[in-house]
C-alpha cells in the first residue's frame, strides 16, 4: 500500500522543484573558486550533504553558489538500512542543511553504514528480505516526516549477494517507493556494475522500475578489477568517464522514464570542471534526442 504523505509531494520535473530535466554535475571542493569566479555553464549542481553540515567558509560558499545554480543535496550517512534506527542527531543536521540551502532534491542510498553505534565509512549492501524492507521503509518514512518532503532513494552498486535474500533488488526498490511515497534516484552506472557482477540483465532491471517514481538519474565511471584468471569484478569508483555501455543503458533509461534530471558524478581523481561539463554535454545531447522524439510523437 502506498503511504499517504502528510505533506505535498514536490514535483521533480518542473513545477516547484528547482532542478531542471537537464544534465548537471557533482560539485566538489576543488571547483568552488572556479564556479564563483567564472560561473561555468552547468545546468545544476549536486553536493554531498555531509560536507555542508558544519561551519566555516564552505557553507558561505555554497550559499553564494546556490544563488546562481539549482542545487541538490545527496546524502551518504543516514544509513537507511540500519535496523537499530536512524541517528537522530545526524538527521537533525541533515534537516539543518536542507532548511538552509533549500535544495530542489534530497537523496540518500539504499544501504547501511552504521552498526551497533559504529560508523563503518562505507555504503554497505542489505540482505533483501521482508525484514530489511520494513526497516528501510520505517527509516525513510522518519526522514521524510522530519524533512517535510519526499526524498529519493538510490540503488546501490554491489559486489556480493546474500544467500538469504528473497526479493530482487529492483523489486525491493520499487516496494520502498510504493510503501513510503519516496522517489527513486536511478543510478544507471550502479545498475550496470551490479548486473555485470551478478549476472543480471540491466535492461530488465530498468524495465522493473516504476517510471513515475524516477526523480533523478546518476551517471559515473567505473573500473574493472581482475580477481583471478577466471574472475573479474566492476568497481563503482567514480574515477573516470562514463563507459560506452553505460551511455547505452542511459539512453534506454531516458526512453523508458522520459526527461529526468541527470547528474555526472566524479569523486576520485576529480578532473577539471571542463571535463565534467563535457560529460554533461554528452548526457544533454541524449536528453535532447528524447525531447525531440517526444515532440514529434505529439505532433503526429
Amino acid at each position: 500500500m502506498t503511504r499517504q504523505l502528510p505533506f505535498p509531494l514536490l514535483p521533480t520535473r518542473g513545477g516547484r522543484s528547482s532542478i531542471p530535466a537537464k544534465a548537471g554535475v557533482g560539485l566538489r571542493f576543488r571547483h568552488h573558486r572556479e564556479v564563483l569566479e567564472s560561473r561555468p555553464a552547468a545546468a545544476w549542481f549536486e553536493v554531498h550533504t555531509e560536507n555542508y553540515m558544519g561551519g566555516g567558509t564552505t557553507l558561505a560558499t555554497l550559499d553564494a553558489i546556490r544563488r546562481d545554480y539549482p542545487l541538490s543535496l545527496h546524502g551518504t550517512g543516514l544509513s537507511l538500512g540500519s535496523a537499530e534506527g536512524l541517528d537522530r542527531a545526524h538527521l537533525a543536521r541533515v534537516r539543518g542543511a536542507v532548511d538552509r540551502f533549500e535544495p530542489g532534491l534530497v537523496s540518500e542510498h539504499l544501504s547501511f553504514s552504521v552498526a551497533a553505534g559504529n560508523y563503518l565509512a562505507d555504503l554497505l549492501p542489505l540482505p533483501l528480505t521482508e525484514e530489511a524492507l520494513n526497516v528501510v521503509c520505517r527509516n525513510v518514512a522518519e526522514v521524510q516526516d522530519l524533512l517535510r518532503r519526499p526524498i529519493l532513494v538510490e540503488n546501490p552498486s554491489s559486489y556480493l549477494e546474500f544467500r538469504h535474500s528473497t526479493i530482487p533488488e529492483w523489486e525491493f526498490l520499487a516496494l520502498v517507493a510504493r510503501r513510503t511515497g519516496c522517489g527513486i534516484l536511478c543510478d544507471v552506472n550502479n545498475i550496470y556494475v551490479s548486473s555485470c557482477n551478478h549476472g543480471w540483465q540491466p535492461s530488465a532491471y530498468l524495465a522493473a522500475l516504476p517510471p513515475a517514481a524516477i526523480g533523478e538519474i546518476h551517471l559515473a565511471g567505473h573500473s574493472i578489477r581482475q580477481i583471478d584468471a577466471m574472475r573479474r569484478i566492476r568497481i563503482d569508483d567514480h574515477g573516470s568517464r562514463v563507459a560506452p555501455e553505460v551511455w547505452s543503458l542511459y539512453a534506454e533509461a531516458l526512453a523508458r522514464f522520459g526527461l529526468v534530471p541527470t547528474l555526472i558524478e566524479w569523486d576520485t581523481d576529480v578532473p577539471p570542471m571542463a571535463v565534467l561539463l563535457e560529460e554533461a554535454a554528452h548526457a544533454a545531447a541524449l536528453i535532447d534526442e528524447v525531447a525531440i522524439g517526444n515532440g514529434r510523437a505529439l505532433a503526429a
